[in-house]
C-alpha cells in the first residue's frame, strides 16, 4: 500500500510542472497583442466595458493564443511562431472576435463570463 501512496505521489508531482509550462512562462503559445483602439471591440463588449478600458488608456496588450493572435492580427501563425523564435512575439489587433473580447475581459477588467 505504501508502495502505491509513493508512486502516486511521484506521477503527480512529475505531472505537475508539465500543466503548469503549458499554462505560464514563456514558451507557452501565447502572443502579446496590442489593441491600439477598443472600438474594434465594440461589436463584441458592452458600452461599460469600452469606457472602462478607455480609462485603463491604449494601447492595451494581453497575451493570447497564437492562433487568436493571428487571426486578429491578420497574419498567420507560422509568422508569428518565426517571430516567437527571434523573442518579438508581439502584434497589433485589426480586428477583434469574441476570443480576443473573453480574453481582454479576463486579463483587462478582470471579469468572466
Amino acid at each position: 500500500m505504501r508502495k502505491m501512496l509513493f508512486a502516486a505521489a511521484a506521477i503527480a508531482a512529475a505531472a505537475t510542472p508539465a500543466i503548469a509550462q503549458v499554462n505560464t512562462g514563456s514558451g507557452n503559445g501565447l502572443v502579446a497583442v496590442n489593441v491600439q483602439n477598443v472600438d474594434i471591440l465594440k461589436n463584441f463588449l458592452n458600452d461599460s466595458q469600452i469606457a472602462a478600458l478607455n480609462n485603463l488608456g491604449v494601447p492595451i496588450t494581453v497575451q493570447a493564443p497564437i492562433s487568436v493572435a493571428a487571426n486578429v492580427c491578420g497574419t498567420t501563425v507560422n509568422a508569428l511562431v518565426a517571430l516567437r523564435k527571434t523573442g518579438d512575439a508581439a502584434c497589433d489587433a485589426k480586428t477583434a472576435n469574441n476570443a480576443l473580447a473573453n480574453i481582454v475581459q479576463r486579463q483587462k477588467l478582470k471579469q468572466t463570463k
